[in-house]
């Protein structure tokens, strides 16, 4: 398992816990990160900012679910939605 985060740490937050130890949700988890990774670079400065502050905003309703798994599964699916919503309204050229 490769979640965007290290399953190592001694540290982990509830959420972080549930998935490490869950594969569907670090593939979540992984996507998210990826989709993420992605849009950073193709936007454009100011909305790669207000891209991060959302991020920021979803990542607390993640830790929020704690180690409930169908809402952490919840949170990735709506982030998920978000992400690829930013994506098909990125303006390509012609």
């Amino acid at each position: 398992m490769a979640a965007s985060f290290d399953c190592n740490r001694t540290d982990l937050k509830a959420d972080e816990k549930a998935i490490c130890e869950h594969r569907d949700l670090n593939d979540l988890d992984v996507k998210m990160v990826t989709t993420f990774d992605l849009l950073s670079g193709l936007l454009a400065m100011g909305n790669r900012g207000e891209l991060q502050d959302q991020q920021t905003a979803w990542l607390k309703s993640r830790q929020a679910c704690n180690a409930e798994i169908a809402c952490i599964k919840t949170t990735y699916e709506e982030r998920l939605k978000q992400l690829m919503k930013v994506y098909d309204n990125i303006e390509r050229p012609r």
